[in-house]
């Protein structure tokens, strides 16, 4: 891959540098008994710096391992554009790989050269970490209401006590006793105060990790700590979500929070024009519910967090139009993962309000889609729906056996009534897979009761009685989904 050019040492290909790169940072951290820590941005940073990529190893002061892993992280890649070097234990090192553009007849001196550029680095990242905690997070609160959130929407502030009170609400809805209520309402209260910390002006990318470290500091509850750590998350597309159950319900209320405001105030995101992001905040909160398996309502939700908005007396006409754009982003979610729009359609025609709960259906007629029974069955509901739509009579809600005329009606009543109370017990425990499974076994049944049956007779009691089988199948496949609208 090197190549000579006029004398010159260069790596023409960008690629080609970015893995020489790659190999060098990876031995040059070996050499120190630990391995680096690779930052993908930061490693294509270095490769369109450099033509001829030379890795020199560095270290610094042991004292400095004393700040949070984040803070040198943070000094060495956001200053210096070095790679840290962290130990087996996951745990920092005292060491760093530095890429310089030239092979040095010396490279001590390059080595010291960069070990002299980063220790005041840290030496200042030091002196904020020890300064910010002179003051707790919630002496801090009150510097948050001089701290701009949008013009129309109030103040960092004004934020952050909306989100508090939608963290217990959320909390709550997922479950959570009183006392872990108090603890997500808490989180919510804190989780901005990071932004007047000197450390955090220095390094915007460590809000939320540094409110983690100074609620530690300054002995919050430790689920409060991780809350507020984990608020942020996911800050983008393959992050992963919070793993505490307090940093989920913070983090879903500070999203609907945002997309909720946006909103309200007329600058919802309009073709390729989202000026706030505001799509990727509906996908993260959609992935928490989701990922996280969590019970939420998310239309209930999308109220509480209007009633949060006193100023904006008429929100419902909003919560709808959030509900729809955050709908949207889910078919974007499924559509991504390879799901058909049309088994996202299916589902949606029964508008359930919970996110996980969508998932779970979706992924059910997903299966069922892929099933030999699944054409004709879809087929047949499109069938009975239109009948169902046609008919004058009133359908009664019980079937009545006695008047069975045809032995495609017994089998098909039979088959019905023998798979409907496994079928109900498992749409109980919301397994709709197994419950879509079950219900393919009605396809020989149906298809011989539309081949041998008139539907549509002319003795009013028969094709009443009828109506009502059908009316019965088509119940228990909409308990999952509208299959009709599969095109199979």
């Amino acid at each position: 891959a090197k190549t000579l050019y006029g004398g010159a040492h260069v790596i023409a290909e960008f690629a080609a540098r970015k893995e020489v790169i790659r190999t060098q940072v990876e031995e040059a951290a070996e050499s120190t008994g630990g391995h680096a820590v690779i930052d993908e941005a930061l490693l294509e940073e270095n490769a369109a710096l450099v033509e001829w990529p030379v890795a020199v190893t560095g270290s610094f002061d042991v004292l400095y391992l004393a700040l949070p892993d984040c803070v040198l992280t943070a000094t060495m890649q956001g200053h210096q554009r070095y790679f840290p070097i962290a130990g087996d234990d996951g745990a920092l090192m005292p060491h760093f790989v530095a890429i310089s553009n030239i092979e040095s007849s010396n490279p001590d001196t390059v080595r010291h050269g960069n070990e002299r550029v980063i220790r005041p680095r840290l030496a200042d990242a030091a002196f904020f970490f020890e300064a910010d905690q002179k003051k707790s997070l919630e002496e801090r609160r009150d510097s948050l209401k001089d701290v701009v959130y949008q013009e129309k929407l109030g103040s960092v502030y004004d934020k952050s006590e909306r989100v508090s009170h939608l963290a217990g609400i959320v909390a709550i809805a997922m479950g959570h006793n009183p006392d872990e209520v108090k603890l997500a309402r808490r989180a919510g209260t804190l989780f901005k105060c990071d932004l007047v910390t000197d450390m955090v002006g220095e390094f915007p990318e460590l809000q939320g990790a540094m409110g983690r470290e100074y609620a530690l500091a300054g002995g919050e509850d430790i689920p409060v700590a991780i809350a507020i750590g984990e608020s942020y998350m996911p800050r983008f597309a393959g992050d992963t979500i919070p793993s505490s159950s307090i940093g989920r319900a913070l983090s879903v209320a500070d999203r609907l929070d945002t997309l909720m405001g946006i909103f309200l105030i007329g600058q919802a995101p309009t073709g390729d024009k989202d000026p706030f992001a505001l799509r990727r905040t509906a996908l993260g909160a959609l992935r928490i519910m989701i990922e996280g398996e969590l019970p939420l309502d998310l239309h209930k939700l999308l109220k509480s967090t209007a009633d949060g908005f006193a100023q904006f007396s008429d929100s419902a006409g909003v919560v709808d139009e959030v509900m729809e754009f955050v709908l949207e982003r889910l078919k974007g979610y499924f559509v991504d993962q390879g799901v058909p729009v049309d088994v996202f359609q299916a589902v949606q025609a029964r508008e359930p309000r919970e996110p996980y709960d969508f998932a779970k259906r979706v992924h059910a007629v997903d299966a069922f889609r892929k099933l030999p029974e699944a054409a004709s069955l879809a087929a047949a509901n499109k069938r009975i729906q239109n009948i169902l739509k046609q008919a004058a009579d009133a359908v009664p809600e019980k079937v009545d056996d006695s008047l069975f005329a045809e032995d495609a009606e017994w089998n098909l009543a039979a088959k019905t009534l023998g798979l409907s109370p496994r079928v109900r017990e498992l749409l109980k425990m919301r397994d709709y897979t197994t419950a879509m499974t079950s219900l393919a076994g009605l396809r020989e049944g149906v298809d011989d009761f539309f081949d041998n049956v008139k539907v549509m007779d002319d003795d009013e009691r028969l094709r009443k009685n009828r109506l009502s089988l059908l009316q019965s199948i088509s119940n228990l496949f909409l308990e999952t989904a509208d299959i009709s609208k599969l095109q199979t």
